[in-house]
């Protein structure tokens, strides 16, 4: 609900402050009094595209603010939630502010956090609705049109499953697609890839192989280097040199140490470990002497192995060390490939149930949208005729459409204005009142009791009067019950059916023109209602009559 409208320096409005109520708001005043000024600046603070001089003149910018009220649930509070932006101290509040400079620079703020309009535009969607003669973001909107037969409908809970197969058939689609490019893509490369597993198969490439044959190459090339000087490495600890000798000491210590009182103990055990590492370096340098040793032939076959290891990496672009993941990851593509048929056959399985359970959803919302279509059809037949619009006709056509995850339907609402014509889109009937009577039935057949959006009519009465703009007031005042709708009006019937009203003012002082609205009393509302009866001059026989008309609103 609209509760505050705060205008500053915009077109003829110095200062003004607004306090709405619920129920029906009645706006009215002489032509030209600024009336529209008043609508202008809340589609300004809401994001609307609209006129650009709005800053009155002399000023150096013009300011608006609009405070509602969001009851929990209200789904503006998704939206805010999803921009990141937090409550103010009253959760359930949300202070709209909007600022237009002379040079036609804007700046908005939701809750006192910059936004853009784009943001201020998707929520005026969720806090304002918008009728009047030229009316082209509510009913009058075919692309609008399914969405409100849905929420006549009561689908809600069916297009929440459509939804969520239209999701899986799509997920289906695209891994029935994914599959099969994969396929097309593996195909392509097949002769490459069945060469390259041959290749690596022939090869046999095992982990850290290149390492192992780099180092032993490495040490063949060295072995006549050093093979003389390990040669006497080994002869000089050998049973020849000093382990022959320390085991000669070991001898003769040994036959002393019987009369030495254990002094020869710890020397004894030292020469048994040295004797013992002795021999352990004794049979690694044997080992490494046995090593190099090597005829021309393996040096020969260890460096063409080698070779090959590092010419197919540099093929592969891999290092040698890859290359037996590489023989795997090209032998699983091989592998997917020959299993491919047996996959797509699962997706493409997958799909046509996907599609089968959207279709049968699709279908059920078809048969309910046509229904809903007729009730609403009927609806309007009845709701016409108080509004003098007997001979007018309203039908809902729904026709096949592309699939998507609101269903395959195309809906648009139709009316015939006149006898004997043909039922043409409700968006190109004519304009005037006629037209806003069709928009006010429509609303009031549409209305919903959960519905927390400001309902704004800007003189959607205009052409009407006595009998037909009571209808108007009363339809008006039905869709203000437990809700709230601002009308500006130059009907008294309906000016009379408010709850709350305010007159709007145009002064000139000098060479300065200024718009004020006013909050009207009981008496208050018999002069204004009075006026608007009987014109510039009001007569105590129109006050009667504005009197007679405000207490018939009190009766009903």
């Amino acid at each position: 609900m609209l509760r505050a409208l705060e205008i500053r320096d915009m077109l003829i409005i110095e200062r003004l402050d607004l306090a709405f109520q619920p129920g029906l708001n009645v706006l009215t005043g002489e032509t030209g009094a600024g009336k529209s000024i008043l609508l202008d600046s809340l589609g300004f603070v809401l994001g609307w595209r609209g006129r650009a001089d709005l800053v009155r003149q002399g000023a150096a910018r013009g300011e608006v603010t609009a405070v509602f009220d969001l009851p929990p649930g209200h789904p503006a509070h998704r939206l805010l939630e999803e921009a990141g932006i937090e409550p103010g101290e009253d959760p359930s509040e949300l202070i709209l502010r909007r600022v237009n400079t002379a040079d036609g620079r804007k700046t908005a703020w939701i809750n006192d956090r910059r936004a853009s309009g784009e943001m201020l535009r998707a929520l005026s969607g969720t806090l304002v609705e918008l009728h009047g003669q030229q009316d082209d973001r509510g009913l009058l909107d075919p692309r609008v049109h399914r969405a409100l037969l849905d929420d006549f409908a009561g689908a809600g809970p069916l297009l929440e499953e459509i939804r969520a197969a239209w999701a899986r058939r799509r997920e289906a689609r695209a891994a029935l697609d994914r599959a099969e490019s994969e396929r097309e893509a593996l195909r392509r490369e097949e002769d490459f890839l069945r060469h390259a597993v041959a290749e690596l198969a022939a090869l046999d490439p095992q982990d850290g192989e290149e390492e192992a044959l780099d180092s032993a190459r490495r040490l063949m090339q060295a072995g006549s280097r050093i093979a003389e000087g390990i040669g006497r490495a080994l002869q000089a600890v050998s049973a020849q040199g000093a382990e022959g000798m320390i085991s000669d000491a070991v001898r003769w210590l040994s036959q002393a140490a019987g009369q030495a009182e254990g002094r020869l103990d710890a020397p004894l055990e030292a020469l048994d470990r040295a004797r013992e590492a002795l021999a352990e370096a004794e049979a690694g340098i044997a080992d490494c002497l046995e090593a190099i040793r090597h005829d021309p032939r393996a040096l020969e076959e260890t460096e063409e192995r080698l070779f090959a290891i590092r010419g197919l990496a540099r093929k592969h672009g891999v290092r040698p060390d890859d290359l037996p993941a590489l023989r795997r990851d090209l032998e699983a593509r091989l592998a997917a490939l020959d299993d491919s048929e047996a996959g797509d056959r699962r997706l493409r399985a997958a799909l046509r149930a996907a599609e089968a359970a959207y279709d049968d959803l699709a279908g059920r919302l078809s048969a309910l949208r046509r229904e809903a279509g007729t009730r609403l059809a009927r609806a309007m037949a009845a709701e016409l005729p108080p509004l003098k619009m007997e001979r007018a006709v309203f039908s809902v056509e729904v026709t096949g459409g592309e699939p998507g995850p609101d269903g395959q339907d195309e809906v648009r609402f139709l009316a015939a204005t006149n006898p004997g014509a043909p039922p043409g889109p409700i968006d190109r009937i004519a304009s005037g009142g006629e037209l806003s009577r069709f928009l006010l039935a429509l609303k009031v057949c549409l209305m919903r009791g959960e519905d927390s959006r400001t309902l704004i009519f800007d003189e959607i009465d205009r052409g009407v009067g006595g009998a037909t703009a009571a209808a108007v007031g009363r339809r008006l005042a039905a869709l203000a019950r437990g809700g709230q709708v601002l009308v500006v009006t130059h009907s008294p019937q309906v000016a009379a059916m408010g709850n709350h009203h305010w007159r709007v003012e145009k002064t000139i002082a000098g060479d300065r023109t200024t718009s004020r609205v006013v909050p009207l009393d009981r008496a208050g509302r018999v002069d204004e209602i009075a006026r608007m009866l009987a014109g510039d001059h009001v007569t105590d026989a129109a006050r009667g009559a504005a009197l007679a008309l405000l207490q018939g609103m009190d009766a009903a």
